[in-house]
């Protein structure tokens, strides 16, 4: 397999796995300390959506990811604001809660942002050391 291949594997099980991080830390959030109960969901998934950029622009630089999740998620909670029938609609059903959220909360940008940073410096780290390694 070509090296792209691997890190688009590797990107797309990182994504998986914050889908299941974030759901667990959700459903079980009685066994965690309260702040990371409260501030691990929307950490997790903006993490997703970070190994998920990563696993769309895996050629591209990652800090070119970063931004773009970021704003990916800013905009997701900004689009709370707007509570217009239709879209109430999509976010009354599971999926379209964990993907649209429910009620704007400054609280989340800095969760998201959290997420991003945190999933940005592994995959930084990572880079680095399998370059170590492999030269």
């Amino acid at each position: 397999m070509k090296p792209i291949i691997h890190f688009r594997i590797t990107y797309l099980i990182l994504t998986l796995l914050m889908i299941v991080f974030g759901l667990a830390s959700r459903k079980y959030d009685y066994m965690l300390i309260e702040i990371v109960a409260d501030n691990a969901g929307d950490a997790l998934w903006a993490a997703m959506v970070y190994f998920g950029t990563r696993f769309i622009f895996v050629t591209k630089k990652p800090h070119i990811s970063f931004y773009i999740s970021l704003f990916f998620c800013f905009g997701i909670e900004f689009s709370q604001l707007y509570q217009g029938q239709w879209m109430n609609s999509i976010r009354g059903n599971t999926l379209g809660a964990l993907i649209l959220g429910r009620g704007f909360l400054i609280e989340d940008l800095w969760r998201y942002t959290l997420g991003v940073v945190v999933a940005y410096l592994c995959d930084a780290l990572c880079n680095k050391f399998l370059k170590q390694t492999t030269s």
